[in-house]
């Protein structure tokens, strides 16, 4: 099963999704995929870290997810949009290198038997075009990703002002 979780910076995708893996188990595990660029994202990780409890199994994985076993498991993938940075980076802002590399491992972690996936993206290209050639082409990126992730998910819910609404799933039109 996945479940997509997207919408906009500080829309409410990570406590939605935190609450939704511990109403499916009693202990999921959270897969943090930031690189630790300066102090004031440390704080950020060091902030999302007290929001969970020992309940949790914490991993940090910056690229390759499918190192990690999720079979048979509750895993929380927070987020794409941090997971993509680091594909990115790592290839010189290639766009196609990056989209083929990141399908690769999202395939390879979605085959796996009976695990249930919790998957954090954000909506980046709703928001104001970018200033830069390098921010238009991860827009382009985080879009191509989003898109194949959300046809690849069982659920997908979108996060508004604090209000999930599901777009994809039971009880929906797709």
């Amino acid at each position: 099963m996945i479940h997509l979780i997207t919408g906009g910076e500080r829309s409410g995708k990570s406590s939605y999704a935190q609450n939704l893996a511990l109403q499916l188990s009693n202990s999921p595990i959270y897969v943090a995929t930031a690189r630790k660029w300066d102090s004031d994202f440390q704080n950020r990780i060091d902030r999302h870290q007290l929001e969970r409890d020992e309940r949790w199994t914490n991993i940090e994985k910056e690229k390759h997810l499918s190192e990690i076993d999720f079979s048979g498991k509750v895993a929380l993938i927070d987020c794409v949009t941090l997971w993509l940075t680091n594909f990115f980076v790592d290839n010189k802002n290639d766009v196609t290198l990056s989209l083929q590399e990141a399908k690769k491992e999202f395939l390879l972690i979605a085959n796996q038997e009976n695990a249930t996936l919790i998957i954090v993206t954000n909506e980046i290209g709703m928001g104001v075009h970018a200033a830069t050639e390098i921010g238009r082409k991860f827009t382009e990126l985080q879009g191509w990703m989003n898109q194949f992730l959300a046809s690849n998910a069982d659920e997908v819910v979108l996060m508004v002002s604090g209000i999930p609404v599901k777009i994809k799933g039971e009880n929906s039109k797709f």
